[in-house]
């Protein structure tokens, strides 16, 4: 079968299959990359984002199936996602990783603390903790939706069992199964009501693993009963529970297949995922310009097998033009067969009409988008008070207070960050900078790109330190930095630690308590916005319940 020749073959779900030609329902597989932002100039990434011209011709001329965005505004993104739809002759799956809240990824919506700041609240209270997600799963699935967000790469239902994972760490709900498949059911039952799909990630468990599969590729030495007993108890519960799609992760778990990586593995996605398990959803993979895979099998290569494997949709391809002409030339040449492909696309068809059952699609005709206008934009439903009281609640039930901080005639307020840069949580108005200064700290920015050095003798003083710190993708590292422990250690051994404050890792708190004494007054919190660091602030500073910084902020004077 050639490009241009039209398919015939009978297919239910898609009402017009004549109408395609083989290379578009290959592209009906393929998810693209852009900004949030609406214009060209604002791409952060352009490696990886398609400029808008490129993107009108993905869309338009190639047809592909879906657009993930990262990075702008909600209101921005509201105007993207409908601008994208109107475009594209069949509806468009647009995705975000959204596993904190809209407001994670774009500006104004609701900003989560980690999933697995829901962990310590269930420590105190279980009820609470499944009550707190399945809100949590609701506020992002009816904000994603008011800005034309239909499909969630969320949540993550990995384990995190291994502290020095530095690519789940916090992502996920906690270091339990069955913690995690409760906290998991409860998330994606508040989801259910807004036309949105949600996305177990990443099978077959990602949570035991010390390296990051965006830079190579980790290797899961478990048995075939461990993966049963502990990384599988989420899955099989999301499944359960209702789940959309399924994300691979790019890690080798020889108990499945000694050859290939478990989102390229037959014998995982078809063997384990859709006949043991009995998963009829969409199969995505994890985005396909990760070092973990693109580093062996190359971007081509790599999209041909992940198919092959079982997989339905393929996210993130560097070369998306590329990949759809590599996958139609392995139809023509019998390596995949049509119905491998028309199975996928059958249940990305699934998906669509679900995600379009809001705007009363007829399920029978596709081309009634074309006479039914995408959703509008409703900015309205973001930010919202009841949001913001459950990621007020959550922070507060999570977070942990030891001690208070003294007052200081002339000391510093020592921040630490990976990169002060490229830094969403930071500006001049944030509490971690603002609220110390009340007490007489003045602020001392340090951050792994600009300063390698520990504090010399001559300027040491007292000091409020204050560390950010998660695992993130590319980070490579969920422990604190080297520069990190050396100022803290010179401080402390110096006598001059007032106070320390983590925000995001526990696992890093807990590294640097194995050095500090317990009379150093310690607090911490998953979050690390500006909401988390002024409810934690304000508690540890010792401010008044009433004190309002905002009125009284040094900055507008």
């Amino acid at each position: 079968m050639v490009a241009d020749q039209p398919l015939t073959t009978a297919f239910p779900i898609l009402p017009s299959p004549e109408s395609l030609t083989l290379s578009q329902l290959v592209a009906q597989m393929v998810v693209v990359r852009t900004t949030g932002h609406l214009f060209d100039h604002q791409i952060e990434y352009p490696a990886w984002e398609a400029d808008q011209a490129t993107l009108d011709h993905y869309v338009k001329n190639l047809g592909v199936g879906g657009v993930i965005l990262l990075g702008g505004s909600a209101a921005e993104v509201g105007l993207k996602a409908h601008h994208l739809q109107s475009q594209s002759a069949v509806p468009l799956l647009i995705a975000a990783d959204i596993e904190e809240g809209v407001g994670q990824r774009f500006a104004g919506a609701t900003w989560f603390p980690p999933p697995m700041a829901l962990s310590a609240v269930a420590n105190q209270d279980f009820a609470r903790a499944l009550s707190y997600a399945e809100a949590m799963g609701r506020t992002t699935a009816q904000e994603a939706a008011a800005i034309g967000i239909n499909w969630l790469l969320a949540p993550v239902v990995d384990v995190n069992n291994n502290p020095k994972n530095p690519v789940i760490n916090v992502r996920a709900f906690g270091q339990s199964a069955q913690e995690v498949a409760a906290l998991t059911k409860a998330f994606i039952q508040g989801t259910r009501d807004y036309g949105v799909l949600t996305t177990a990630k990443h099978f077959p468990g990602h949570g035991d693993t010390d390296l990051d599969s965006h830079l190579e590729l980790p290797v899961l030495p478990h048995t075939l009963d461990r993966l049963n007993d502990i990384e599988w108890v989420p899955f099989k519960e999301a499944i359960a529970a209702g789940i959309d799609a399924i994300m691979t992760a790019h890690l080798k778990v020889p108990a499945l297949d000694s050859d290939y990586p478990a989102t390229l593995s037959t014998l995982t996605l078809t063997g384990i995922l859709r006949q043991s398990f009995g998963f009829n959803g969409l199969i995505v993979t994890d985005a396909l310009v990760m070092g973990a895979i693109t580093n062996t099998f190359g971007p081509y290569e790599a999209a041909v097998l992940a198919v092959e494997a079982g997989a339905d949709v393929l996210l993130m391809p560097h070369d998306p033009e590329g990949v759809i002409h590599t996958l139609v030339e392995a139809v023509a040449t019998g390596r995949l067969s049509q119905q491998r492909l028309l199975d996928s696309v059958e249940r990305i068809w699934r998906a669509k009409q679900r995600c379009t059952s809001l705007l009363t699609l007829p399920p029978e005709s596709c081309h009634a988008w074309e006479h039914i206008p995408p959703p509008a934009v409703d900015l309205e439903c973001l930010g919202q008070a009841t949001g913001q009281r459950v990621a007020t609640g959550i922070l507060s039930s999570s977070m942990a207070v030891y001690g208070t901080v003294p007052s200081c005639r002339d000391g510093h307020n020592i921040l630490i960050v990976d990169d002060v840069i490229d830094c969403p949580f930071l500006s001049r108005t944030a509490a971690a900078i603002v609220l110390p200064k009340y007490l007489n700290y003045h602020l001392n920015i340090i951050d792994q790109q600009g300063c390698h050095r520990p504090p010399s003798q001559t300027e040491l003083k007292p000091s409020l330190v204050q560390v950010f710190n998660r695992g993130n993708p590319f980070r490579g590292s969920a422990t604190t930095t080297s520069l990190a422990n050396k100022w803290i250690q010179t401080l402390w051994q110096a006598q001059l630690l007032r106070g320390l404050v983590i925000y995001g890792s526990p696992y890093a708190r807990d590294e640097l308590m194995t050095f500090l004494s317990d009379t150093v007054p310690l607090a911490f919190t998953f979050g690390q916005m500006p909401q988390a660091q002024d409810l934690l602030l304000r508690k540890f500073l010792s401010l008044p319940e009433l004190f309002d910084y905002g009125a009284n902020n040094p900055f507008t004077d």
